[in-house]
């Protein structure tokens, strides 16, 4: 369904084409020209109207004090109205064919409709499965750095025994170095007292044994 253009109406506005040109020995004074600007009847929505800048307009070589720019206001001004009307346009074309289109245009409209609504579902379905994997990538690389955690503490447990072994062990020699040592020296000492005793059998101060 193709909607008829949309005109503006507007108050006609008066432009002079020609403005005389004085000469003087001190003022020049620049030709006063206008750019043509359509009607506002014969704007519709379809087109693009520019904008134009009231403090230059366009086909005016040189901004003089006599300068005066009604039709550029007036064009600036059609041109707003003109974007309303699409902007309005453009706002009732969104529930015009679900509710008052042919049955071609309200079927397409629901066709349009289950489409997007395909598509929705299907980014979110996407969207869900990359969470999934996300978390899934995530889940294996926490079991990893679990494993390694559990790895490295079985190996320092294991490394700390064997010090601990090694500790025990030299203690052990230690020891067993130490009391072979004292056994020695009194043996030493148990000869030492014996061969005194042979010589000389009485033992006056009692320390002999």
């Amino acid at each position: 369904m193709k909607l008829p253009a949309v005109r503006l109406n507007s108050t006609p506005v008066s432009i002079p084409q020609h403005t005389p040109v004085r000469h003087g020995r001190y003022l020049m004074v620049t030709p006063l020209t206008l750019p043509n600007i359509s009607p506002a009847s014969e704007l519709t929505v379809s087109q693009s109207v520019p904008r134009l800048d009231p403090l230059h307009p366009p086909r005016v070589p040189k901004r003089t004090v006599s300068l005066e720019t009604p039709a550029v206001h007036h064009h600036n001004h059609q041109r707003v109205l003109v974007m309303q009307r699409k902007v309005h346009c453009r706002y009732h074309q969104v529930w015009r064919r679900p509710f008052y289109g042919s049955c071609t245009e309200r079927e397409e409209y629901k066709e349009e409709v289950r489409q997007q609504l395909k598509r929705q579902m299907e980014e979110k379905r996407a969207e869900l499965m990359r969470q999934l994997a996300s978390k899934a990538e995530e889940a294996e690389l926490l079991q990893e750095v679990d494993r390694l955690a559990l790895s490295r503490e079985r190996h320092q447990k294991i490394q700390y025994s064997r010090e601990m072994s090694h500790y025990r062990d030299e203690n052990k020699k230690l020891m067993e170095q130490s009391w072979r040592d004292r056994a020695l020296i009194r043996s030493l000492e148990a000869k030492r007292e014996r061969d005194l005793l042979r010589h000389n059998p009485i033992n006056w101060s009692g320390t002999l044994k």
